[in-house]
């Protein structure tokens, strides 16, 4: 049995990743810290977990008797946390986090499971990638891989209320949430950096450069991706819509052999040839991706769920496959039928 340690286990990330890891057959959770919550049953705030496990949350960390811990820190308590504390070097670590994506100074994997998973089974230290980063990503890989971004790539993707975390805020209020519709981050999204990251490292060497427009240091012959991120008035998904430009005409048929030739052995990734919609992915890992071609533009619509294929079932997929098991062990998960 893999012995599972998970920090900052009482927010979003965390009770999801404790559903998932409850019925996971090779998982025991050996404990889920939270400090405010200490003493107090996971399901006092999991509450879709009762009758599930009679886990407390703990206020301990014994990492001695764990195999692997996950964080489910905000944004910059990752690497603050491991400044003050002592993680054994055997014990592996999935950061759920931005704190370690970019490539600098530490060990950490970047894990995309579609593109890195050789880098992932040999690594003690992963960075589990961003959501909306997933979900963007995965649109655009195939054309990335082929040397077929050459021009400026417009993104737009709207991400439900759980994308912003459990602790409440001017919007994510239901009162403002509900029936509204909204734009933040505009261009300035910081998922975009891994983005950039990835496709640049997937590129033929002769293909243009991605860059990000607000990183000191752009040149104005390098590719932007033009991202414009939305808030929708639904708690769970991201659905996402790309427009890349080719320098050339390509028939579909092509475009969509290309994608389905990318993703042929992809655990959770799937081409789809119809029309895509968020309750295909809502509650599942997977992540879904259509293109249609308009002479010289691609559309590729992708989308996943935030809190799975974007957070912790991908992470709960990359534990799977640092462990040598089954990548798809404990993420058996449906999809709504209606």
């Amino acid at each position: 049995m893999i012995k599972v340690g998970i920090l900052g286990a009482a927010g979003y990330t965390g009770g999801e990743l404790i559903r998932l890891l409850l019925n996971h057959p090779e998982v025991e959770i050996v404990f889920a810290n939270s400090e405010s919550n200490a003493g107090n049953y996971v399901y006092d705030v999991h509450e879709g977990l009762l009758g599930d496990t009679e886990l407390k949350f703990t206020s301990e960390m014994p990492f001695d008797q764990v195999d692997v811990v996950y964080f489910c820190f905000g944004h910059g308590k990752s690497e603050a946390f491991l400044k003050e504390h002592d993680i054994p070097a055997n014990v592996k670590i999935i950061d759920l986090a931005q704190d370690f994506r970019i490539k600098g100074d530490h060990d950490y994997v970047y894990g995309l499971p579609e593109i890195h998973k050789e880098e992932t089974t040999k690594c003690q230290h992963l960075a589990n990638p961003g959501c909306f980063a997933t979900c963007i990503q995965i649109g655009l890989l195939p054309l990335a891989k082929a040397g077929l971004i050459t021009k400026d790539i417009a993104v737009n993707a709207i991400t439900g209320s759980t994308g912003a975390g459990q602790k409440p805020s001017a919007t994510t209020h239901f009162s403002w949430r509900d029936g509204n519709f909204s734009v933040y981050k505009l261009f300035t999204h910081q998922h975009l950096h891994e983005i950039t990251q990835t496709l640049n490292e997937l590129k033929p060497a002769t293909a243009p450069r991605v860059a990000n427009t607000l990183v000191e240091g752009y040149e104005t012959d390098e590719i932007t991706i033009d991202f414009i991120p939305y808030r929708g008035d639904f708690a769970r998904g991201i659905f996402c819509t790309e427009v890349v430009t080719l320098d050339k005409v390509l028939n579909k048929e092509d475009i969509v052999s290309l994608y389905k030739n990318f993703y042929k052995d992809a655990a959770f990734t799937h081409y789809c040839d119809k029309a895509l919609d968020l309750k295909q992915v809502v509650n599942t890992n997977k992540g879904l991706v259509h293109v249609e071609v308009f002479g010289k533009k691609i559309v590729i619509t992708s989308m996943i769920d935030n809190l799975l294929k974007g957070a912790v079932g991908q992470a709960v997929q990359n534990m799977n496959i640092m462990f040598g098991i089954d990548e798809r062990a404990g993420l058996n998960l449906k999809a709504s039928a209606f």
